[in-house]
This record gives structure tokens, sequence and C-alpha cells, in this order.
């Protein structure tokens, strides 16, 4: 067995430099902001996205379809009656105008 030769303060203050940067690069990779833990809220974060981005798709869509019912090349004649009704308090003169208590 050969004897084990004293550490020179050199080697020891690299070695300890090097243990040093490893526990610093173990810290990140746990604790940093792409780490293990920020997965767990990156998770939940997308979850919420996506269920924003499902409930804008589906008001797009409705949007679209309303644009789409008011085309003035064949308007939709029931919206047309709806928002002329509401916007503009035009009635025709068939129509029934009933009166509500709260």
């Amino acid at each position: 067995m050969k004897p084990r030769r004293p550490l020179l303060p050199k080697d020891s203050l690299t070695q300890s430099l090097a243990l040093v940067v490893l526990l610093v690069l173990a810290a990140v990779g746990v604790a940093g902001p792409s780490g293990l833990l920020a997965w767990g809220e990156n998770a939940r974060v997308l979850e919420q996205r996506q269920q924003e981005i499902a409930m804008l798709t589906a008001e797009r869509d409705r949007m679209k379809n309303r644009v789409d019912l008011l085309d003035p090349r064949h308007a939709d004649p029931d919206l047309v009656g709806e928002l002329l009704h509401s916007n503009l308090n035009v009635t025709h003169p068939d129509d029934v105008v009933m009166q509500l208590k709260n």
C-alpha cells in the first residue's frame, strides 16, 4: 500500500471550489427557473393557459358566427330584428309589447 501524500493547500482549495460549483449547479437544477421545482408550477400555468385559450376560442367562434349572420349581403332577419328592437327601440306595427313588473 502506498503512503498517501499530503494535500497541498492549492489542491484542497481546488477541490473545495469544485465542490461549491457542483453544489451551486445542483441547487440551480432543483430550484432554478427551469429546475425540478418549477416543473409543477409550469404545468399548472400551462393548464390555466390552455383553459383560457379554449374559452377565448369559443368566444371568437361565437363572435365570428354573429358577424357572419350580420353580413349585409345575406343578413339573418331574426338577428336584424332583434338588434333593431333592442338598440333602436323600433317595433313592427303588429308587435305586441308586454311590460313585466319586477
